[in-house]
């Protein structure tokens, strides 16, 4: 660990506890390796007075075997100077100056009741079998010396012990990218997953480390999102801009929601943008989002006014008054206001012309009792207002077609939609 990255190195503060959250080939098995081998030899700054006891945890007796102890970044790839002797018969590992390190699946939580400790690594935690029993039997058997440490690395899921953590301040949170660790791993590999998976919900959870949440009350689900995906976008008829203005422009005052979309000939809405910041002054929203307006040669920009009235479309109008703006007012709540578009994303009438991770993550939080988080939906506010403007504009195009086709019938009524669309 001498040229490890300042991510693998342990926290210089005191600490009981350190996640290591990161994603696949980031150096988080290495990381949990250099540290066992340290604190059995006494290395610092892995450890001043050293370990004697250590438990190893895995999924399974043999994932510790053939991953964090003979794996390529396993402890007995990371010893130089003594590499411990294996006892298969006692599953430990036994260093010279009479550290052991022992072996533990999560398969059997029992098997931590009796032991004593004064180190653990606990690797894939994420993916543990019996994972809050296990971590409950290891945190009553880590009791031996001045200072007993325990290292967690993982790729992170939204389990519950995972996201209490987290929520702990006194445990050490290190958070590490595939991509930081580039140089160590094979070129064709990291071109390889980048491009199937960079951007996507699998790909941040699984190359960078990120915990991805979704609501089971969510109005859009994890699943959705991965679909609706296509850079193949075609001519536009219709683009709108839609701005949500936060009250106040303060450091902890919610975003100004801007959200750019449009429809296609074929019915289709197309999310194009997702230009929403935080801390937003007036000035600076409404030059973003005229700056896209032009940007994508939009038709029109829709402002909520509830917030701000006729101050909205008079800051716009002071920017550039020849940007054609509708104020909007919402008379109803934000949930049964999003159900309609919601609908639209499950009926697959709806793409997004990139990946808009923050935008996504706040779909698939949002529920009828607002976001987890309690903050304002931003994100999703100007979404649904950009949508609904296209959407009122398919219903109408809709009931016009059925009307006529009671009329003149089906196949000229098509042609008739062709035409206005």
């Amino acid at each position: 660990m001498f040229r490890g990255r300042t991510a693998q190195q342990p926290p210089r503060s005191d600490w009981q506890t350190w996640l290591i959250l990161g994603g696949r080939g980031s150096g988080k098995t290495r990381m949990g390796a250099e540290w066992v081998n340290g604190v059995a030899l006494h290395l610092p700054p892995f450890a001043s007075e050293g370990s004697c006891n250590i438990a190893l945890v895995g999924e399974t007796l043999a994932d510790v075997r053939e991953v964090m102890i003979d794996g390529p970044s396993g402890i007995m790839s990371v010893s130089r100077a003594e590499r411990p002797r294996y006892e298969m018969t006692r599953r430990r590992l036994l260093w010279h100056n009479g550290a052991t390190a022992s072996m533990f699946s999560s398969e059997d939580p029992d098997s931590l009741r009796g032991p004593q400790f004064d180190a653990a690594w606990c690797d894939e935690i994420a993916k543990w079998k019996h994972v809050q029993e296990t971590w409950d039997m290891l945190q009553f058997g880590l009791r031996l010396g001045p200072n007993p440490r325990q290292v967690v690395t993982t790729t992170p899921r939204p389990l519950p012990l995972l996201k209490n953590m987290l929520a702990d301040p006194a445990i050490r949170v290190r958070r590490m990218r595939m991509q930081e660790n580039a140089a160590n791993l094979a070129p064709g590999f990291v071109k390889h997953v980048n491009g199937l998976y960079g951007g996507t919900r699998l790909g941040r959870q699984e190359l960078d480390g990120e915990l991805i949440e979704e609501s089971p009350d969510a109005l859009w689900s994890r699943l959705t999102m991965e679909n609706v995906f296509s850079s193949d976008v075609p001519e536009l008829k219709r683009i709108v801009v839609a701005i949500d203005p936060p009250a106040s422009a303060t450091k902890k005052s919610d975003a100004c929601g801007i959200v750019a979309a449009g429809l296609d000939e074929n019915g289709m809405a197309w999310v194009l943008a997702d230009e929403s910041f935080a801390p937003a002054k007036p000035h600076e929203w409404a030059r973003r989002a005229i700056a896209l307006f032009h940007r994508l040669e939009a038709d029109l920009i829709i402002a909520e006014v509830n917030q701000g009235g006729d101050m909205v479309a008079a800051v716009i109008a002071a920017e550039d008054d020849s940007v054609p703006v509708r104020s909007v007012r919402a008379n109803r709540g934000k949930a049964l206001r999003a159900e309609p578009i919601a609908a639209l994303y499950e009926q697959g009438r709806v793409r997004h012309a990139a990946r808009f991770p923050l935008l996504e993550d706040e779909m698939c939080d949002f529920a009828h009792n607002g976001l987890s988080n309690g903050r304002s939906p931003d994100r999703v506010d100007a979404l649904v207002w950009a949508l609904s403007d296209l959407g009122i504009l398919m219903a109408e195009i809709d009931f016009s077609v059925a009307m006529i086709s009671t009329v003149v019938g089906p196949g000229r009524a098509a042609r008739i939609k062709l035409q206005v669309n």
